[in-house]
């Protein structure tokens, strides 16, 4: 019996979480919190780092330089626009992104948000636990596979969930420690 599928299913599902968890800001600057937000530049829509350098000086700043200063107003609109929650200063050569230091209370709206992605990233794994036993049900169905041959299949496909759900709360606690102690 194959699981390659159903692995590759909640493998992708951990991947999509683990870029979610990168573009959460925890009081350190991090450019993967820009990926999300794209630019019109010359009708096309474009990332920002693919129109401009990115760059991290200190801990808490994020210095946006554009090859092509045309596109600087562009980059600070799309900014505003996105719901990072941090004012760019545009000084006119290049967009500064300056995080806050994080209180307490905030801290903890992120640590909420991030157990939110994580249930979410688990959800999807356990969706894609029932779709293969349904399939594996299927098939037992059609007489592919016997009764113990179907409850074996059960039983590696919860081993296979676990250690994805595993892997999710062990990220979720990493960022969790990282939000909490920055």
């Amino acid at each position: 019996m194959n699981y390659d599928d159903i692995k590759e299913k909640m493998e992708k599902t951990l991947t999509v979480f683990q870029n979610n968890l990168s573009e959460i800001r925890a009081g350190r600057a991090n450019p993967a919190i820009l990926n999300k937000i794209k630019v019109d530049y010359y009708g096309v829509p474009t990332p920002i780092s693919q129109v401009a350098g990115i760059s991290v000086p200190e801990a808490r700043l994020i210095v946006i330089q554009p090859w092509d200063l045309s596109v600087l107003k562009e980059i600070e609109k799309e900014i505003l626009k996105s719901d990072i929650g941090i004012n760019p200063n545009n000084d006119g050569k290049v967009i500064r992104l300056s995080f806050p230091e994080l209180n307490e209370e905030r801290r903890k709206e992120i640590v909420k948000s991030i157990k939110k992605i994580a249930e979410d990233a688990k959800v999807a794994v356990r969706s894609i636990r029932r779709d293969g036993i349904e399939e594996f049900k299927k098939k037992q169905k059609d007489s592919e596979i016997t009764e113990d041959e179907l409850k074996m299949a059960e039983d590696e496909i919860q081993k296979i969930t676990d250690k994805y759900v595993n892997e999710i709360d062990e990220m979720l606690a990493n960022k969790e420690k990282e939000v909490m102690s920055v």
